[in-house]
């Protein structure tokens, strides 16, 4: 499982054990809902796609994935909300591998820590690509 103690969780430097606390449970928060493997990420690769509400209870529900920037935003949100049953049907493993490198700078600092802790293949991309 990606929570092993292999892939244990980053904290800052210099915050409070409370801080530490917080982070840990919002890192497990996303390390819970990962795949076992990016192979079960099995999304479309193109086409249209609606979300429900509960990943798209702020803005667009409709997402083109031919249109690259509605493509980001749909795997953008999709990590930051989807749940762990999400995760599979909306994503695409060879999608998530090729947006990496760029998607890794718009999704929040956990939610790419927890992602490269779990898949280094993820991380390796985004080497390769610099």
């Amino acid at each position: 499982m990606p929570s092993s103690p292999q892939h244990p969780a980053r904290a800052p430097r210099n915050v409070s054990s409370a801080d530490t606390e917080d982070l840990a449970r919002y890192q497990e928060k996303f390390r819970r809902r990962l795949p076992e493997s990016l192979d079960e990420l099995h999304g479309p690769a193109y086409g249209v796609l609606e979300l429900p509400l509960h990943m798209a209870w702020s803005g667009m529900t409709s997402y083109d994935l031919d249109k690259p920037r509605q493509r980001m935003g749909l795997y953008r949100t999709v990590l930051h909300e989807g749940l762990h049953d999400d995760l599979p049907r909306y994503l695409n493993r060879d999608l998530l591998l090729d947006l990496w490198p760029v998607l890794r700078t718009l999704v929040g600092r956990t939610v790419r820590t927890v992602w490269e802790d779990a898949f280094p293949q993820l991380a390796s991309r985004t080497r390769a690509a610099a």
